[in-house]
């Protein structure tokens, strides 16, 4: 892939920048070198080059400065920034200037390499979804809306389903990362073939391993039968994997090891096998903090990061809370035998002015509380009002003002000083249940409320079912 490729490397330590120009030069790519920001600045303007190398520090501007003058002159390359200093805010201050990404000294020559195409592949594909103008109105596969936000999505997706590159979808719980997942499935060449999903979050880590690869009979205590994996399952097709900060560790290490080789084993077995699998990955948590906080692999986020889409939050696309609203409307008075055929103006205002913090999963959730609990043809405002009072976790204020959210508390229950001490796993117990009661049995919306991960409930509710 890097085969002619013109590299620009702007670095002023020249040991580093003759390392970097080696392992460059082995994949035949044509690697331009200065030692200061001024030239660099010159050569990125004459060469235009697939990518830009820029260390932060150089000897007569920073690379800040260098950065904020490309971008002001219109420089299109994609830059990866490189930095000595490992600290996350320096990070996200190139990021926030305009560069695609960074590394860390010291890299090793893998990093370097998969960094550099990446960069060069997402930068094509941006080229090609800019090429699209044309805009979506007839409804995407399952999504519905065709706001502006939306839109970006919409055209990512048909410009990476041709390419057998990784996808790396994140965004807040109930975004739909995995009709996004299946939406890329849908309009690649391998349609045809299996989408095989799996929640990294909701099976126990015991048994994930024996998921995604299989297991022979007898590996080990309730393996009564041999058992193909996901990687099996989805081979020619596409897996995706949900969740995939909350995979093991140990674990994650495997998976690496199959995106880099296509070979896996299953549990129990020696032999080697195959695996032609197109991955797309999914998660709520925001990547960097995943990998700072230990819960995500750098190398193999990297690796899955090739393409990467974000999903909108529904407060960032209110011009399609009507459409999505009324798709339930029509689905749940079908489903319940209702006649509710639309939603007065001040229904859709208060569904339009609430911040929605479970995104479309908790505007389905308070569509269906709706239709259930009431009678009529039209949606009014306190019907939407009620459901939000009932139903819905309430804001109260968080660190620094922010918003959070918490069950509405009971002001009238006895002092706690008055009630006998109890095990603190039936307290936990006792509030998760409570909270999923309270939300309609939605354990995504029940989470929000929490301030946990779906995952986590998930997992609690596994291992109840485990020891009852």
């Amino acid at each position: 892939m890097l085969s002619g490729r013109q590299v620009l490397l702007i670095e002023d330590n020249d040991r580093l920048a003759e390392l970097y120009e080696t392992h460059l030069s082995d994949e035949n790519a044509v690697v331009h070198r200065t030692s200061n920001g001024t030239t660099g600045l010159a050569l990125a303007n004459q060469l235009q080059p697939s990518v830009i190398l820029l260390d932060i520090q150089l000897p007569d501007i920073d690379g800040f400065e260098v950065l904020r003058r490309l971008k002001r002159a219109g420089n299109l390359s994609p830059i990866v920034v490189i930095t000595s200093h490992g600290s996350v805010n320096w990070a996200v201050e190139a990021m926030r200037l305009g560069a695609y990404d960074f590394l860390v000294k010291p890299f090793d020559s893998q990093r370097l390499l998969v960094t550099v195409k990446n960069a060069i592949e997402h930068h094509e594909l941006a080229e090609l979804v800019q090429s699209v103008t044309r805009p979506i109105t007839d409804g995407f596969h399952e999504f519905v809306g065709n706001s502006s936000p939306m839109q970006t999505v919409y055209r990512t997706i048909v410009a990476a389903a041709a390419s057998k590159a990784s996808v790396f979808v994140t965004g807040e719980s109930g975004t739909g990362k995995e009709l996004c997942a299946h939406a890329i499935h849908a309009e690649s060449p391998r349609r045809k073939e299996p989408f095989i999903p799996l929640n990294c979050g909701a099976i126990p880590r015991e048994l994930m391993e024996a998921e995604i690869f299989g297991h022979r009979k007898g590996a080990f205590t309730g393996a009564i039968t041999d058992r193909a994996g996901a990687a099996d399952l989805a081979n020619g097709g596409t897996l995706f994997l949900d969740e995939i900060g909350e995979m093991d560790m140990d674990l994650q290490t495997k998976l690496l090891r199959f995106i880099q080789t296509g070979t896996y084993t299953r549990i129990g077995e020696s032999v080697e096998r195959q695996g032609n699998v197109r991955f797309v990955c999914a998660t709520n948590r925001e990547p960097l903090q995943a990998i700072q906080q230990g819960h995500l692999r750098e190398d193999l986020f990297y690796r899955l990061n090739v393409i990467p889409i974000r999903m909108p939050p529904l407060r960032d696309r209110v011009e399609d809370i009507e459409p999505i609203s009324m798709r339930f409307l029509n689905h749940f008075s079908e489903e319940e035998g209702k006649r509710f055929t639309r939603f007065d103006d001040a229904a859709l205002r208060r569904m339009q002015d609430y911040h929605w913090p479970g995104n479309v999963r908790e505007l389905q959730n308070i569509v269906r509380n709706v239709v259930v609990l009431n009678e009529g043809e039209v949606v009014t405002g306190p019907m939407i009002a009620a459901a939000l009072n009932t139903c819905l976790p309430q804001s109260i204020p968080g660190p620094n003002g922010a918003a959070r959210t918490g069950l509405v508390q009971d002001n009238d229950a006895p002092a706690a000083r008055d009630r006998a001490i109890r095990p603190l796993y039936q307290v936990e117990r006792d509030a998760i249940e409570a909270a999923i009661d309270r939300c309609g049995g939605n354990i995504p919306q029940a989470a929000v409320a929490l301030g946990v991960a779906p995952s986590t409930l998930y997992r609690k509710i596994q291992s109840w079912k485990d020891v009852s």
